[in-house]
């Protein structure tokens, strides 16, 4: 090696250790970059909570972000609420562990139990074991009510919207009863219906008349005409659906890992302890149109499950 050569590489080490004096390693991940805006710790524990998008994005801001603060209190650890953009994306995030405790719909509760190994059901609203659909139409449709399901076939040949593709209430229970009275999907104006992503959109779409008919969750009917939202010169109830089960929280796995073994017995508590008589928690009762929570078991769902197979939404 020539004195040039030696002397050049003597050179860059004494910069290379000069550099590495002057600038101090990063932190580990976890620690704090700077005094004024520290990181988490990497072992801070969240639970992370998420519900199928069926109303407008603002109610349920409003109704988890009230939630989360209760079950913060409630469990002793930080909550937050992430919402997702469809009932789909609510499943994936269940599935990839982004999501540890959802509000389901009856069919994507089983599509998620389904798909996560170990998830449980673990507690419902009172008015879920009873849950029912109503089919509505715009009033130019001059389509008159009826009691009975085989008054269904007056919607052939009328453009129809269900909620989201995966909605229990909004498409898998209303189709159920559709085939029941001999309507199949290409009976529609068209030759198929639509679909309008949640139940508030329904409602706006058929009172517009961009749908004559559609069909959505009675509750969230309800809700809307207490609320002076239902223009009933321009939209109404055609028929109310039989009954079946629907909502229900679940719970991923994951949690015990993080949280310990009894965690899932702990939230599931937290739920049942909702009382109307306190202010703070019958304003969450109110937001979820219940009076209160009750335990839920995988064998209420058994014939969702089935519809859910017999329509394609669940393989």
């Amino acid at each position: 090696m020539t004195q040039k050569r030696i002397s050049g590489l003597a050179t860059a080490l004494l910069l290379l250790s000069v550099t590495a004096c002057s600038n101090p390693p990063s932190p580990p991940v976890g620690q704090a970059t700077t005094a004024a805006t520290p990181a988490a710790p990497k072992d801070q524990k969240v639970l992370t909570i998420g519900a199928i998008p069926d109303q407008e994005p603002e109610k349920l801001q409003r109704l988890y972000g009230q939630l989360a603060s209760y079950l913060s209190k409630e469990l002793g650890v930080q909550v937050v609420y992430k919402p997702v953009t469809d009932y789909t994306a609510a499943v994936t995030a269940f599935k990839v562990g982004d999501l540890d405790l959802v509000w389901f719909g009856g069919l994507t509760g089983v599509q998620a139990r389904l798909q996560v190994p170990g998830a449980e059901a673990i507690a419902q609203r009172s008015i879920d074991e009873k849950f029912t659909s109503v089919f509505i139409a715009n009033t130019a449709a001059n389509i008159p009510p009826f009691q009975d399901i085989q008054g269904l076939a007056a919607l052939k040949g009328k453009n129809f919207t269900f909620g989201s593709e995966t909605s229990t209430s909004g498409r898998l229970m209303p189709q159920h009863f559709l085939a029941q009275a001999g309507v199949k999907l290409e009976d529609f104006k068209g030759g198929q219906p639509g679909f309008s992503k949640n139940h508030d959109a329904t409602i706006e779409l058929v009172t517009a008349g961009t749908y004559e008919t559609g069909v959505l969750s009675q509750k969230v009917w309800a809700k809307n005409l207490a609320d002076g939202k239902i223009a009933a010169d321009k939209v109404q109830v055609l028929f109310e659906t039989p009954t079946y089960f629907d909502y229900h929280w679940v719970i991923n796995p994951g949690v015990k890992d993080r949280f310990g073994p009894e965690f899932g017995a702990k939230v599931k508590a937290a739920f049942l302890k909702l009382d109307p008589a306190v202010a703070e928690q019958k304003a969450i009762l109110d937001l979820f149109t219940a009076d209160k929570f009750i335990e839920t078991k995988p064998e209420n769902y058994v014939t969702i499950e089935q519809i859910g197979r017999e329509i394609g939404k669940i393989k």
